[in-house]
């Protein structure tokens, strides 16, 4: 029984691990913004996994102001949401380092706003459900992309 539970550890607490830094960072705006402006200045193959990165921080952000009732500034938050994820769109190329992390990334992304989807309101939900639509048609094209390399 003992040699299970260290089985499990092993394997759960570095995946576990993969996506601190990012919950970490989610909630301060300075992070946001200092994220930002590393996603502007990178070079054109760092760009797709800072956007990814940005994309999941401002999507935790958008679910914690949907939680406190914010629904306007949560809609916003949606929307630069929806940009940085056009931006990762343009910046999948054949040399985009750590591709998969970022597939993955919105993956969990993903499944974060289906989340934040069920426990929204009715009038939150249109845009809940177009976020996530384009959310999981970019990590389908970033998959896609992995496959091919």
């Amino acid at each position: 029984m003992q040699f299970l539970f260290t089985a499990i550890a092993i394997f759960v607490i570095p995946l576990a691990g993969a996506f601190a830094p990012t919950a970490a960072l989610g909630s301060s705006p300075s992070a946001l913004s200092a994220l930002q402006a590393k996603a502007e200045e990178a070079q054109p193959r760092d760009r797709c996994f800072i956007y990814a990165e940005l994309v999941s921080q401002m999507t935790e952000v958008a679910g914690q102001q949907f939680n406190s009732g914010d629904l306007q500034q949560a809609s916003m938050t949606l929307k630069l949401v929806q940009r940085y994820a056009d931006k990762i769109s343009t910046t999948v190329g054949d040399d985009t380092t750590k591709l998969k992390k970022a597939e993955l990334l919105l993956q969990h992304t993903s499944f974060r706003l289906k989340d934040i989807l069920s426990e929204a309101s009715y009038e939150a939900q249109p845009a809940l459900k177009a976020t996530l639509k384009q959310l999981n048609q970019l990590q389908e094209q970033l998959m896609m992309q992995v496959f091919r390399k």
